[in-house]
């Protein structure tokens, strides 16, 4: 719990290495992968070509082909579009994309895309960056981007996807509770440049402006502070059931416990007290905006 398509390379042997590797420590996904790759397989041999010949027919590599088909490599969309299309699948292949659709993010962000995906309630703080939900494109793609030791393209690509896609909890209906309390600092640290912080900024102003969305500053001001220790999160459920962790609670682990959580309830609590109220905290934003 962490509550927080790249162009192809065209060269001799067509566009080299487009796709996601696959996790092995993904049971799931590695399954999905693998009947994708033996369906592709069968259409190929079916419409009578050889992998190099496909490749060559699609615009990639042979190399590529065979790792899809070995389910070895996740393929891109477009990849499949294609091997429909010369395949003369009509539509089969095609329709395989939805399969990969979520085991082309990573194991750990489909989980917590699972848990949003049904909690009902959830109080986010943030310290070091705008929180995940709320970071636009740009934003998020700078944060990656700078990650030590550095991410390849084609991770950057794949994470980024996945960020975004969390994003649908904002279209959900009905609409959860969504509360955010972000550190100041987290709204002066240019991240990707100035002009990708006012946007960014402007994209809080737009969804601290939806009725089921509470966002609110915590001054650097403020000499008492309840999170001092971290970040916060804390997810509810319809059945009663929550989740929560603390980078400094219980050793950073997701804890279900009643008694775990009432503490980061309580800690999550009182940073939302000693925060601006979300009408303060808009209007504090809208002058950093306008600063900016």
């Amino acid at each position: 719990m962490s509550v927080d398509g790249a162009g192809t390379e065209q060269g001799g042997g067509g566009a080299d290495e487009p796709g996601w590797d696959v996790d092995p420590d993904d049971e799931s996904g590695v399954a999905v992968v693998a009947a994708v790759g033996r369906q592709v397989k069968a259409w190929r041999e079916a419409a009578g070509m050889r992998a190099g010949e496909l490749g060559a027919a699609i615009g990639y590599g042979e190399d590529l082909v065979r790792k899809v088909e070995g389910g070895r490599r996740i393929p891109r969309p477009e990849f499949l579009d294609r091997v429909d299309e010369v395949c003369g699948a009509g539509g089969k292949v095609a329709a395989m994309k939805q399969d990969l659709a979520a085991v082309r993010y990573p194991k750990k962000i489909r989980e917590l895309a699972k848990m949003e995906e049904r909690a009902v309630e959830m109080g986010l703080y943030s310290n070091h960056n705008i929180h995940g939900l709320l970071q636009t494109p740009e934003y998020a793609r700078a944060l990656f981007e700078m990650r030590r030791p550095a991410y390849s393209e084609d991770e950057v690509e794949r994470v980024l996807a996945a960020r975004m896609a969390r994003r649908c909890v904002f279209e959900r209906s009905p609409a959860p509770a969504l509360s955010f309390v972000q550190e100041e600092v987290t709204l002066h640290r240019p991240i990707g440049g100035a002009p990708v912080l006012r946007r960014q900024l402007e994209h809080l102003l737009e969804v601290g402006k939806l009725r089921n969305v509470e966002i609110q500053v915590m001054p650097t001001s403020r000499e008492d502070h309840a999170g001092m220790d971290g970040g916060v999160e804390v997810l509810k459920f319809e059945d009663g059931t929550a989740v929560g962790r603390s980078d400094g609670a219980f050793a950073g682990r997701p804890v279900s416990d009643l008694k775990q959580l009432r503490i980061l309830e309580l800690r999550y609590g009182m940073i939302r007290a000693q925060a601006l109220a979300p009408r303060e905290s808009l209007a504090f934003i809208e002058q950093l905006l306008g600063e900016t």
